[in-house]
């Protein structure tokens, strides 16, 4: 089932996803942001850097793994 649906997705852009800032009554501890990265790399945070020389280097990738996130360190 949630491979069909992942099939049959259109894609959203900027607009469709935009938040708006608003009062809420759930803290900011209360908020879980954990997903998977792959079918076995879970990660704490939605954060991954991209694989390109000029971004991620291994001060980058473990300054992200550190906060839960993953960093993709190019191979040039």
């Amino acid at each position: 089932m949630e491979k069909e649906r992942f099939l049959n997705f259109e894609g959203l852009t900027f607009d469709d996803i935009l938040l708006v800032p608003e009062k809420s009554a759930i803290l900011p501890k209360e908020v879980d942001v954990f997903t998977k990265f792959s079918r076995n790399i879970d990660i704490n945070i939605p954060l991954v850097s991209a694989a390109m020389d000029t971004v991620t280097e291994s001060r980058l990738a473990i300054a992200i793994a550190r906060e839960g996130g993953i960093g993709i360190i190019h191979k040039n």
